[in-house]
C-alpha cells in the first residue's frame, strides 16, 4: 500500500521536465505502432525523483523514447492521495492516461477491475513472459476475480518491485541511549521504554495518513496466524473485530500513546511530516515502508542509520504498486511496451541499487550495501510467509475509515472498543455487498 505513501513524495519540476523530454516529431519508428504520425504516451505515477522507482522509471522513459522514434512520453505528476481519491472518476472519463501506477488490493485495483475501468492484461502477460518473472506471492496482487478479490482470475496489473514495512532507526541515537537493535518484541518494547524514560518520543508517526494504521495492523499481526490474515484480507473466514488480534492492537496502540512511545501530536501529521522529522534526526525510529529507502539514502547526511525487520512473523508487504492500463487508454500498445522496459534486467538492477526491491534483477549486480540489506530482509520476510498485505485493502474506502479510527486512539477521543466498532461496520457492509 504504497500502499502507502508520502503524498506524495512529489516529483521535482526538473525531473518532470526530464520525463517529458521527447524524441523527434516525425518518423514511424519501430514499436510506435503508427505510420509517421507522432504519438504520445501519457504516464502517471507518484514516486519521488530520488526514490528507487523514480530513478528506474526515469531511465525507462529514456530507453522507451530511444526505441520509439516519434513517440513522446508525457509524464504528469500526481500524488498518492490524489490518485487514491479520484481514480474511479478520472478513469471513467476522457482524461484517462495510457498508463498509471495504482495501489494494489481489493479496495483499489480490485474495485476498478470490478467496475470495468482497467484493461485485462492476461494475454499480454503471457505473450511477454511477465508471469515468469513474478513469484506466486507477488502475482497475488496482480490478479482479480469477477468480484474484485485478489489472488485469482484475470491480470489487471503488473508489479515491477516489492515492498514491505520495517523499522528504520537512527544508529547514533541508539548508541547515545545505550540500546541495541531488538531481536524480539519484548526487547523492542524495552527499547521504546528506555527512550520514553529519557524524555524522547521513540517512534516518528503520522496519524493523518497511512503510517499509524500500519503500526496498528502490525500490532494485530503479532497476535495473528496466516489463517487470520487470509480471513481478513481474502474473506476466507469470519473476522471478530473484538477478538484477540484487533483488541490487542487497539488497546496496545492507545497504551503506547499514553506511555509516550507515540506522540499525541501525531494525529494530524502526514507521512511527509513524519519522514522529514526522522531524516532531520529528531526521532530514534520510524516504522514505515521500503518506499522511503532511496530517499533516506539520498537525504540523511548527519547521522548513521539502518533498518531491521519488525519483531514478529508478519509485516505489511506485498508486490509493489501496479502498472495498470485504463480501459479508456488511447495507446495501450505503447503502455505495454513501457511496462516491458521496466521489467528488463538493466532497469531492475538500477532499481535494486537505488534502494528498491526488484523482482527480476541479477543478484550479483546489486552492489550497494544498504540495498543488499533491504533486499535480504525482504527475502527473509517473504521466505517465512510473512507478507501480510495492508490493512486498508479489504474494503473500498477503508483507508479513510482506518485513518479516522487510529486518530481517535491517538487523541483519546474514543475508547479502543468504540474504535473497533467503528472500523468493523464498513468491513461487514462490504462483505454483504460482495455476497460473503
Amino acid at each position: 500500500m504504497k500502499m502507502g505513501r508520502s503524498a506524495a513524495v512529489a516529483v521535482l519540476a526538473a525531473a518532470a521536465l526530464a520525463l517529458a523530454a521527447c524524441g523527434g516529431d516525425s518518423g514511424g519508428g519501430a514499436g510506435d505502432g503508427s505510420s509517421g504520425q507522432a504519438r504520445t504516451l501519457t504516464l502517471w505515477h507518484y514516486e519521488g525523483a530520488d526514490s528507487a522507482m523514480g530513478k528506474a522509471w526515469a531511465e525507462a522513459v529514456k530507453q522507451f523514447e530511444a526505441s520509439h522514434p516519434g513517440v513522446r512520453v508525457k509524464f504528469e505528476e500526481k500524488g498518492f492521495e490524489q490518485i487514491q481519491k479520484t481514480a474511479s472518476m478520472v478513469l471513467n472519463s476522457d482524461e484517462a492516461p495510457d498508463l498509471m501506477e495504482y495501489n494494489k488490493g481489493n479496495a483499489t485495483a480490485g474495485l476498478l477491475s470490478k467496475q470495468g475501468l482497467l484493461t485485462d492484461l492476461s494475454d499480454e502477460v503471457a505473450k511477454r513472459g511477465w508471469d515468469r518473472l513474478l513469484s506466486p506471492s507477488l502475482q497475488t496482487t496482480a490478479r482479480y476475480d469477477e468480484r474484485g478479490i485478489m489472488g485469482s482470475g484475470k491480470w489487471f496489473g503488473v508489479p515491477n518491485y516489492g515492498e514491505y514495512v520495517m523499522v528504520y532507526y537512527n544508529k547514533d541515537l541508539f548508541e547515545k541511549q545505550g540500546v541495541e537493535v531488538p531481536a524480539t518484541f519484548d526487547e523492542f518494547t524495552a527499547v521504546l521504554d528506555e527512550f520514553a524514560k529519557a524524555g524522547t518520543t521513540p517512534i516518528a508517526m503520522a496519524g493523518a495518513e497511512y503510517p499509524a494504521q500500519q503500526l496498528f495492523y502490525l500490532l494485530a499481526l503479532n497476535q495473528a496466524d496466516r489463517a487470520w490474515v487470509n480471513s481478513f484480507q481474502l474473506y476466507q473466514g469470519k473476522v471478530d473485530f473484538h477478538g484477540p488480534q484487533l483488541s490487542y492492537a487497539a488497546r496496545t496502540f492507545a497504551d503506547w500513546v499514553g506511555k509516550g512511545y507515540v506522540g499525541k501530536d501525531s494525529a494530524g501529521m502526514k507521512a511527509e511530516d513524519m519522514g522529514v522529522a526522522f531524516i532531520s534526526g529528531k526521532f530514534p525510529m520510524m516504522v514505515s515502508g521500503s518506499w522511503w529507502y532511496g530517499r533516506l539514502q539520498s537525504e540523511i547526511k548527519d547521522f548513521e542509520w539502518g533498518s531491521f525487520l519488525w519483531p514478529g512473523r508478519f509485516a505489511p508487504g506485498s508486490s509493489g504498486n501496479l502498472w495498470v492500463v485504463p480501459e479508456k487508454a488511447e495507446n495501450k500498445d505503447l503502455a505495454y511496451d513501457f511496462i516491458d522496459i521496466t521489467m528488463k534486467q538493466e532497469i531492475q538492477n538500477l532499481l535494486g541499487n537505488s534502494g528498491g526491491i526488484p523482482v527480476a534483477a541479477d543478484p550479483s549486480a546489486i552492489t550497494d550495501e544498504k540495498s543488499k540489506e533491504l533486499i535480504e530482509n525482504f527475502n527473509e520476510l517473504s521466505s517465512r510467509d510473512g507478507l501480510a498485505f495492508y490493512p486498508d485493502w479489504p474494503a473500498p474506502g477503508y483507508y479513510d475509515v482506518l485513518v479516522a479510527g487510529v486518530q481517535e486512539l491517538i487523541n483519546g477521543g474514543k475508547k479502543p472498543e468504540e474504535v473497533l466498532d467503528e472500523i468493523a461496520q464498513p468491513y461487514e457492509d462490504n462483505l454483504a455487498d460482495i455476497g460473503n
